[in-house]
């Protein structure tokens, strides 16, 4: 099947030619003549699988006559980067018609974002605060809503927007046409779904608990203080490409960026305590080869999207075997070749086990490299006498710094 068989309009069928493609995904071939015949739909499709398309396209072919100045589809996603991905994607498959689009987010001034509403706006793809903040300040009607997406609902969950999504849904006009994307399907999900969608079509696509299989996934095993060497290892002799590597927590992608900065790569980071402006610039020169390496954290690299992304590092393995799915799943996309590359200390070795047992394979674990695994993971006894010893350190840290600035006070007032 082609693009052609799908009774996609010319101005369309000539900007996906544009962007390169041929042949629909199968969340595309599946979902794109259902929305056309106007069926609700709850879709089940891991990241990777061209769902943007899949409801994006059929959109602006039923939009094709939308009136001007009035908002009627709705976009709802939860992070900055995703949205503005979406957005990139709407723009280029609109690029031959008359519907306009706009994106707008959290994290930076509005002034921009009102603009571009008052210019007119058929598509509106947005993060919930700021739509219900700017629905508040009545730059936003959504009276005229036709159609209505709510992407990545799991993870909308995960970020504690449902009670945000609830007020949204509650201005939608009750007759529209719903669209609903989630990775995974946990009862808060399901319940959701049941009080978006009227008599929904299913789409079910490559379930969570699978990874591509144009992903080769490789595992070395290390011990804790080895990891920057096996890391930097794996720069130098195995990849030859840009890189998406991935840290548990924003303090550890800003160290790991420090490092390589010393090391002499070209490195970024972004996690939640970046600025949008930062994190956008440093996402820019990493997709124009500027930067080799990004850092990111999960909730940060949700919405990145890079063309033949080749290969990501997962420099911590995470406690959730979907989401190591999920981090994977950003290279070896629309049928493209990806490699993964797994750096376990042997206190993940856990999380490793539970990643092979929901994918149901094993991932090819590399012997010969430099830095083997030679410690055992600590005993119950073991890690609360090491946790107790953190706390110490900790607490010892924040005394200090407490009396540190206690002197500078006291030498304050004496002048």
């Amino acid at each position: 099947m082609t693009f052609n068989d799908l009774n996609l309009s010319k101005p369309l069928l000539d900007a996906i030619a544009d962007a390169g493609y041929t042949h629909p995904t199968d969340i595309q071939k599946n979902a794109i003549p259902l929305v056309l015949n106007r069926h609700d739909i709850i879709g089940s499709a891991q990241t990777g699988t061209g769902k943007t398309a899949a409801f994006s396209v059929p959109i602006i072919q039923l939009l094709d006559s939308a009136s001007p100045n009035k908002i009627e589809a709705l976009v709802v996603t939860p992070t900055r980067e995703l949205a503005i991905q979406i957005g990139e994607n709407v723009r280029q498959y609109a690029k031959y018609t008359s519907i306009k689009s706009a994106v707008i987010f959290g994290g930076v001034k509005q002034n921009k974002q009102v603009a571009d509403l008052k210019k007119g706006v058929h598509i509106l793809i947005a993060t919930p605060g700021r739509l219900l903040d700017l629905m508040d300040q009545g730059f936003i009607n959504l009276n005229h809503i036709k159609y209505f997406v709510l992407d990545e609902a799991d993870r909308m969950l995960d970020m504690g927007f449902i009670h945000d999504i609830k007020r949204i849904i509650a201005k939608l006009p009750s007759r529209r046409q719903s669209l609903f994307f989630s990775a995974t399907m946990p009862p808060k999900i399901k319940n959701l779904s049941n009080e978006i969608l009227h008599n929904p079509k299913h789409v079910r696509v490559n379930p969570v608990s699978s990874t591509a299989e144009t992903i080769t996934q490789y595992l070395y095993l290390t011990n804790k203080n080895l990891k920057h060497d096996v890391f930097l290892h794996l720069l130098k002799n195995e990849i030859d490409e840009p890189v998406l590597v991935f840290s548990r927590t924003k303090h550890g992608a800003d160290r790991i960026a420090r490092r390589l900065h010393k090391a002499k790569i070209s490195s970024g980071a972004i996690h939640g305590n970046k600025s949008q402006n930062q994190r956008q610039n440093v996402l820019t020169d990493f997709k124009k080869g500027k930067v080799q390496v990004l850092v990111a954290t999960d909730i940060a690299a949700r919405g990145i999207d890079i063309d033949k992304l080749k290969y990501v590092i997962n420099y911590d393995i995470p406690n959730e075997p979907e989401t190591y799915v999920h981090r994977i799943g950003r290279c070896g996309r629309a049928g493209e070749e990806g490699v993964s590359f797994s750096i376990c200390e042997p206190e993940e070795n856990a999380y490793v086990d539970d990643i092979e047992a929901l994918t149901k394979e094993k991932l090819s674990r590399v012997s010969n490299h430099p830095f083997p695994q030679t410690d055992k993971p600590l005993s119950a006894s073991e890690k609360k006498v090491a946790e107790k010893e953190r706390m110490k350190r900790k607490q010892e840290a924040i005394a200090n710094r407490k009396r540190k600035q206690g002197n500078k006070n006291q030498r304050g007032r004496r002048r």
